[in-house]
């Protein structure tokens, strides 16, 4: 029998919404890195995890980043997934 497929959603704090799916897989997290370039750019980086432990991780490597890629700041969230039956 197949799973049953949904959305998920992540709103993050200044208000960008992301809608994954639809999907089967159970992740739970929604991680953000935005990157300020020294050019005055930025880069974004971003992900799904199934747990919040694996979101942070990808914290510590955004912090070692930093001065691999040359970049002048960047900004972390993290949100849980809302689920929603599409």
């Amino acid at each position: 029998m197949a799973k049953k497929k949904y959305y998920l959603t992540a709103t993050l704090p200044d208000g960008y919404v992301k809608t994954i799916g639809p999907t089967a897989t159970e992740f739970t997290h929604y991680w953000r890195i935005v990157a300020y370039l020294e050019n005055g750019k930025t880069e974004v980086f971003w992900g799904h995890t199934k747990s919040l432990t694996d979101a942070k991780k990808k914290r510590r490597a955004a912090v070692e980043a930093v001065g691999n890629r040359g970049w002048t700041r960047h900004d972390f969230d993290i949100v849980e997934l809302v689920r929603t039956v599409g």
